[in-house]
């Protein structure tokens, strides 16, 4: 899961294999489907396949057992929290924390002189 060096926020549907991984701990194709059936309709296959991918990128690891694979997550849900909060922080907010704090305490991390700005264009438009 590496993007110019850096750990990336893997696809929708490898998220999803994710959160039902990080529930069982560990499971096969079929556990992982039947996590996933409740919101979506998946087909073995597909489910399968995506496994592979996300064991291919290191995402999760997978070991045979009888004449099945088990997998089980190597990502862990907090090491992809900050990934994706960084991501947000550096493509939204100038790479500013503080940017973000400021933004979800009051809901527009805007200084006072760029809102007033923005209140004088929309004023204009009327």
């Amino acid at each position: 899961m590496h993007r110019n060096g850096t750990r990336e926020i893997p696809p929708p549907l490898e998220l999803e294999c994710l959160k039902v991984l990080w529930k069982l701990g560990e499971g096969s194709v079929k556990d992982v489907r039947g996590g996933l059936t409740a919101n979506r309709n998946l087909a073995y296959t597909t489910v399968m396949t995506v496994l592979d991918r996300l064991e291919r990128r290191g995402g999760v690891a997978r070991r045979k057992v009888g004449r099945s694979f088990r997998y089980a997550p190597v990502l862990s849900r907090e090491g992809l929290r900050r990934v994706a909060i960084r991501d947000l922080v550096n493509s939204f907010f100038e790479g500013s924390e503080d940017a973000l704090l400021t933004y979800l305490r009051n809901g527009d991390a805007r200084p006072a002189a760029e809102n007033a700005a923005a209140v004088q264009i929309d004023t204009a438009l009327l």
